[in-house]
């Protein structure tokens, strides 16, 4: 299986989501994160097989950073 983990932030300022992996590699942005989670579902395999790594079998996580609470 090919496991990669995506890596999800948002960004207040800009009212935006980020999703970041450096092995596949990908980086793409929205302002929805359910639109972004289906835009890398379509990606993913696209770049996979861009950059000639294995485009089967593949596993996403995604996994949320934290955000910093202003008090």
């Amino acid at each position: 299986m090919n496991e990669y983990t995506v890596t999800l932030s948002f960004d207040d300022e800009a009212q935006k989501w980020y999703a970041q992996n450096d092995e596949i590699p990908i980086i793409l942005e929205d302002s929805s994160l359910e639109t972004l989670i289906n835009r890398i579902k379509l990606a993913v395999p696209e770049m996979l097989e861009i950059n000639n790594l294995p485009k089967t079998n593949i596993y996403l996580t995604f996994k949320m950073e934290p955000q910093a609470v202003v008090a």
